[in-house]
C-alpha cells in the first residue's frame, strides 16, 4: 500500500578528488564516497534499499551495487549527462514518498583526468555517430563547439559581452579560494580569462571547466529513518526534470536552456520563488551555462544574465546570490557528470559545514533554502532540486 511521506538528504560526501595518479580506480572512488556518506548519516549499508548510479560498468548500476555489497530493491540508472544526479534525486524522493524505498544511495566516481594521463582514453570524448548525431559529427561539431555556438548566439541576441562571461569564471575562482578542497584556488582576473588560449570561440581555456578525478555520494531517506541519523535532515521540497533535443538543429532557441522548464516545475512544486533562494549550485562546464541557467531559473530576465553576473554578485559574501560556492566545475573539481557535487555542496551549506565559504543570510543566520540545477549533454537535459534546512 502506497504511503505519503517526506524525503530528506541525510548523508553527503566526496571521495578524494583532484589529481589521483596512484592507480585508484573509479570503482574505488564510488566505494570511498559511499562509505563516507553512510558515515556522515550514521547509517549502515544494510539499511540501504535503494541505489542509483550511472556512467560506470557494462550494466550500471548493477556492477557498482555489487562492488559496494548492496542488494537494492529499488534501482535507477537514468543517464542524461550532467543532469543525471538531480533527475535521480527526484526519482529517489518520489520512490521514498511512495513507500517504495526507505534509504536511497546515489553515487558517482570517475578517473577522467588520470585516464588521459595514463593513455587509457583521449582528451576528446566522442558521443558516437549513430542516430541524430550522424548529421553533425562529420562536420567536426564537438561538444565544446555546441556550447560555444550557443554562447555566441546569446552575445549577438542580447548584447552580452565576453567580459561578462569571464566574470563567471573570476567569481567561481574567488569562491574556490575559500575552499581548501578546490583544485584551483589562485585568484584570476577578467584579463587572465581573456588572454588565455582560445579553445572554441568565444571560449578561452578559463571559460571551460577543469578536468579532475573524484567522486561523490548522496543518501536520501524517509522520515522514519531520519530520526536514526546523526545529521540534521535537509528536506527535498520540490523537483523538476526536462529533456529538450539531441541534434542542435532541433533546438528551437540557443539562448534558452532546459532549466527554463525544470526550474519553474521545481519551484512550483516546492511552493517557493526563485528570489527566496539563499544560494544556487549550478552546472558550469562552461561560463555560459551559469549565465543562461540563472536566467532560466528566474533569477533575472532573459537577456539580463550578463548584467546580473557583474559586480561580484555570485561570490560568497558578495551581497547578491552566492553561486557555486565551492568553486564549481570551473575551479573546484569536474570529474565528468558533476551534478552530484552540486547536491553535496548545497546540503553542506544548508547544514552550516562550509567553513570560510559558508553562506549566511543578512541577519547572520544559516541559509534556509537552496537550489541545485544540473545540465546534461549540450543543453539537452536539466534536473532541478529545491532543498530546505527546516
Amino acid at each position: 500500500m502506497a504511503s505519503s511521506r517526506k524525503a530528506a538528504v541525510v548523508g553527503v560526501a566526496l571521495s578524494d578528488c583532484g589529481r589521483l595518479d596512484d592507480g585508484t580506480t573509479a570503482y574505488a572512488l564510488h566505494a570511498q564516497a559511499a562509505r563516507r556518506a553512510l558515515a556522515d548519516a550514521g547509517l549502515d549499508r544494510s539499511q540501504v534499499d535503494g541505489f542509483a548510479s550511472a556512467g560506470l560498468g557494462t550494466l550500471a548500476p548493477v556492477e557498482v551495487a555489487e562492488y559496494l555489497g548492496l542488494r537494492p530493491t529499488w534501482v535507477d540508472s537514468t543517464s542524461v549527462g550532467g543532469a543525471t544526479w538531480e533527475v535521480m534525486a527526484a526519482h529517489a524522493a518520489d520512490a521514498i514518498t511512495a513507500g517504495h524505498a526507505r534509504a536511497v544511495l546515489l553515487v558517482y566516481g570517475s578517473t577522467a583526468r588520470a585516464d588521459i594521463r595514463a593513455g587509457r582514453r583521449t582528451g576528446t570524448l566522442s558521443f558516437g555517430t549513430r542516430g541524430p548525431l550522424q548529421f553533425e559529427a562529420p562536420y567536426g561539431h564537438t561538444l565544446i563547439a555546441k556550447y560555444a555556438m550557443a554562447a555566441r548566439r546569446h552575445l549577438i541576441e542580447y548584447g552580452t559581452t565576453v567580459e561578462q562571461l569571464a566574470e563567471v569564471a573570476v567569481q567561481a575562482r574567488a569562491n574556490a579560494a575559500l575552499n581548501p578542497e578546490a583544485l584551483h584556488r589562485t585568484p584570476i582576473t577578467v584579463d587572465d580569462v581573456q588572454s588565455g588560449p582560445l579553445i572554441a570561440d568565444p571560449f578561452t581555456k578559463l571559460h571551460c571547466c577543469l578536468r579532475s578525478d573524484g567522486g561523490a555520494a548522496v543518501l536520501l531517506a524517509a522520515e522514519d529513518v531520519v530520526r536514526d541519523c546523526r545529521t540534521a535532515p535537509v528536506w527535498v521540497l520540490g523537483t523538476g526534470e526536462y529533456v529538450s533535443h539531441s541534434a542542435m538543429s532541433e533546438w528551437p532557441d540557443f539562448t534558452v536552456s532546459p532549466a527554463a522548464v525544470s526550474g519553474p516545475l521545481a519551484f512550483r512544486r516546492a511552493g517557493v520563488r526563485p528570489e527566496e533562494m539563499d544560494l544556487a549550485e549550478l552546472y558550469d562546464a562552461f561560463t555560459y551555462m551559469t549565465l543562461v541557467t540563472l536566467e532560466d531559473l528566474g533569477f533575472c530576465a532573459k537577456g539580463e544574465g550578463g548584467a546580473f553576473v557583474e559586480k561580484g554578485r555570485l561570490r560568497v559574501g558578495g551581497g547578491g546570490l552566492p553561486v557555486n560556492t565551492d568553486g564549481g566545475g570551473l575551479s573546484a573539481q569536474h570529474p565528468g557528470m558533476r551534478g552530484l557535487f552540486l547536491l553535496v555542496e548545497a546540503v553542506r551549506q544548508l547544514r552550516g559545514e562550509c567553513g570560510g565559504r559558508q553562506v549566511r543570510r543578512a541577519d547572520g543566520s544559516l541559509p534556509r533554502l537552496a537550489v541545485a540545477s544540473g545540465t546534461g549533454g549540450w543543453f539537452c537535459s536539466s534536473g532541478t532540486v529545491v532543498l530546505a534546512r527546516e
